[in-house]
């Protein structure tokens, strides 16, 4: 097991060719059981030892013990296992950064701790996923895919883990492109990270998915949703309690993100109607409504506007992506 002292500074995006193809990252946060569970499920997937190079697990600083879990990775030492305590917590967007950076195979696969693969042989589908091509965009690439993902409990497909908006008519479609994916399962291609950077580091929570959507986008990638790729999450179908700092920082992060890289007036739209958003789910809590709305008055002083070019535009527009909010 490698403990505390790994150094993501030393480890850059270099490439790798004699890597196997797969880094699995794993950030885990106060879920120990949950993450014990993980490890365990990974360590039954077929072909392991032919396509994982390491799963990278990133203690995010969490205020419980991990002994079982590691205890588990010091008692399977041919599992490629690199685990790792944060200097503190990192929040999504440091935390994945960190363990990037840490990272070392082409095709980085990210996991939230309270997920789980389905299917024995899902490690053997990554790979042809990446390398599809849409007729309708064959010079793009496939930068970064979204997973199937249901909720573990019921066993119905999580409708806020489905990367487009139009549920009801994609949810049964076996694959297509799309504008973002959901953080908790998906796979990057390195180069997507070399090419546009890494995730916002000033997004603790939320949203940060959108912003490296956009930013791939535009560098000529694209994003695929496929179904061969299924994960069980643990998050109850009633969803969780969203504290209001967390709905509130959802809010203001899709205002800076609309802001960046769409036209103008998308920031206005999803600044003002995510403020109603905040409103009905936070059961109407004036504060935060003003706070957030103070730092969204900030923004266009704060962030630099990157318009996304007329060939990302265009791939919205073909594949539907809702840009108003």
């Amino acid at each position: 097991m490698e403990g505390k002292r790994e150094n993501p500074k030393k480890s850059c995006l270099n490439k790798y060719p004699d890597m196997k193809p797969i880094s699995v990252v794993i950030i885990t946060y106060n879920r120990p059981d949950d993450a014990l569970d993980l490890a365990r499920n990974i360590s039954g997937l077929e072909g392991l030892e032919e396509w994982v190079e390491e799963v990278i697990i990133v203690n995010n600083r969490s205020t419980v013990s991990y002994q079982p879990l590691e205890d588990f990775i010091a008692a399977h030492p041919a599992i490629p296992f690199r685990y790792t305590v944060a200097p503190e917590n990192l929040g999504v967007s440091r935390g994945r950064n960190y363990a990037v950076n840490l990272s070392r195979a082409p095709y980085l696969v990210f996991l939230d701790d309270d997920a789980l693969f389905r299917d024995v042989d899902a490690l053997r589908q990554m790979i042809p996923i990446f390398a599809s091509r849409d007729a309708a965009d064959a010079n793009r690439a496939v930068g970064i895919v979204a997973f199937k993902v249901y909720y573990f409990s019921t066993g119905e497909m999580q409708k806020n883990a489905f990367p487009h908006k139009q549920f009801d008519q994609r949810k049964d479609w076996p694959h297509f492109d799309t504008a973002y994916f959901s953080g908790c399962a998906h796979a990057i291609r390195r180069s997507v990270f070399e090419a546009v950077g890494f995730y916002p580091e000033n997004f603790f929570y939320g949203m940060e998915e959108y912003d490296l959507s956009y930013r791939a986008l535009d560098a000529g990638y694209t994003i695929r949703y496929d179904h061969r790729v299924v994960i069980l999450h643990k998050e109850s179908p009633a969803g969780r309690l969203t504290p209001r700092e967390k709905l509130r920082g959802m809010w203001v992060n899709k205002s800076k993100v609309a802001w960046k890289y769409l036209p103008m007036r998308f920031f206005y739209t999803t600044a003002f109607l995510w403020s109603l958003e905040y409103l009905k789910k936070s059961g109407w809590h004036v504060g935060g409504f003003f706070k957030g709305w103070g730092e969204i008055v900030r923004i266009p002083g704060m962030e630099k506007r990157s318009p996304v070019g007329r060939a990302c535009r265009d791939y919205l527009r073909r594949v539907k992506a809702r840009l108003s909010y």
